[in-house]
């Protein structure tokens, strides 16, 4: 049975009755990073708005957007905008959830470096995440799920992180020898966005 799809309304709040979440507190996303825009395009998600539509991530989330600019602003790929509840001052509104395959393949081709950017922007969460993740089954830890985390790597950041937590990228790298975790990090994040993962570490449904 598949999930129901979250909807965001206008004030940029993903609304829990039509996500199935209603064990999870209400959760509002701040911010999103542009990945691609047109100046006078047709919302994919709402019949008939027509404007500055945006693709773009949700920074919490990492749900793919689509928003709607105010008229006479501008807006650069890789962007950080506002699109909290109040006090926008670019977004006029989020629109909807996008899936992957409706997303421009000029916003496909930037994806990468803006979740690694992301990632990066937000090292202690990440970090958090490596120094406290634990096995989903008997045979498989949720660190194996990341790109090259095999079970070697898997066993020495447990045998490290139990002896000091972890504080940076750079410390993981230094400790267990792992090259550029930041990467790894956004390789799996973009799996789970394009649906190649059979389940989602990070990217929030």
């Amino acid at each position: 049975m598949s999930k129901p799809t979250p909807h965001y309304n206008n004030s940029g709040r993903m609304d829990e009755q039509s996500s199935g979440m209603q064990q999870y507190p209400r959760k509002y996303e701040e911010y999103a990073y542009i990945l691609d825009f047109t100046q006078r395009g047709k919302s994919t998600t709402v019949r008939g708005r027509e404007g500055i539509i945006i693709q773009a991530i949700g920074e919490e989330r990492l749900t793919l957007l689509e928003l709607l600019g105010f008229q006479n602003m501008n807006f650069d790929v890789g962007e950080r905008v506002y699109i909290g509840r109040e006090g926008r001052d670019k977004v006029m509104s989020v629109l909807g959830r996008l899936e992957y395959n409706l997303i421009s393949q000029s916003a496909k081709n930037d994806l990468i470096n803006i979740v690694e950017k992301i990632v990066t922007s937000n090292e202690k969460r990440f970090i958090d995440y490596i120094n406290t993740a634990q096995p989903i089954t008997p045979r498989i830890h949720a660190l194996e799920l990341i790109p090259g985390i095999g079970k070697t790597y898997m066993m020495t950041i447990i045998k490290e992180r139990d002896k000091k937590k972890f504080e940076s990228f750079t410390d993981i790298q230094n400790r267990v020898g792992l090259r550029d975790p930041a990467k790894l990090l956004a390789k799996r994040i973009i799996d789970e966005i394009a649906g190649e993962a059979r389940m989602n570490l990070f990217v929030r449904k």
